[in-house]
């Protein structure tokens, strides 16, 4: 799933039915998958933790631990991938600076709600990938349980209008069955 989804941060069991996650883990890496990585397992030793390491988790915990501690580790490993990520994002003229929620298009400021610039913000950070309508859903309504089926479509709508409206060409396309993608290039 990890290498057609995309995700904030991957929890790894070492022990998986299949393969184990040291395995998954290298194969992920292998594949150039940068998610943070938390490998989660009963073995405790110290080859072990170097192992789970060595393979490209960014961090490991050992059970039985408590869920504070999972908490604070997930919290740090998004923290630390939410500092490498690049503060304006740039697809053809369009910019997002994430810092600012400043949107222009062509110089041109764009006024967007919240819902739609975390869209744009999604999208932006996959520019030329299919990003699935279940990773921009969960991206933006992920508080929100009660989401009638149509409202992505209605926000992708207007983010369209203001985005693309006056460009001669358009940025935002959508991949039916697959989710939408932004920029120039054809996925």
């Amino acid at each position: 799933m990890a290498s057609v989804n995309i995700y904030a941060l991957i929890l790894l069991d070492w022990l998986l039915p299949d393969r184990d996650g040291i395995t998954v883990c290298r194969d992920l890496r292998a594949r150039g998958i940068s998610t943070p990585i938390l490998m989660l397992t009963a073995r405790d030793g110290l080859e072990d933790r170097v192992s789970g390491l060595d393979a490209g988790a960014d961090d490991y915990l050992t059970k039985p631990f408590g869920f504070t501690e999972l908490m604070a580790r997930i919290r740090a490993l998004l923290r630390r991938s939410d500092l490498a990520r690049p503060v304006v994002l740039r697809v053809a003229d369009l910019e997002l600076d994430t810092v600012t929620q400043r949107v222009a298009r062509g110089g041109v400021l764009v006024d967007l709600t919240a819902k739609e610039h975390a869209i744009l913000e999604v999208l932006m950070r996959h520019a030329d990938a299919v990003v699935p309508r279940s990773r921009v859903t969960e991206h933006v309504w992920a508080s929100e349980l009660d989401m009638s089926p149509n409202l992505l479509e209605v926000h992708m709508g207007r983010l369209r209008k203001k985005v693309d409206g006056r460009a001669p060409a358009p940025l935002i396309r959508t991949i039916r069955g697959r989710g939408y993608v932004i920029g120039t290039v054809d996925p």
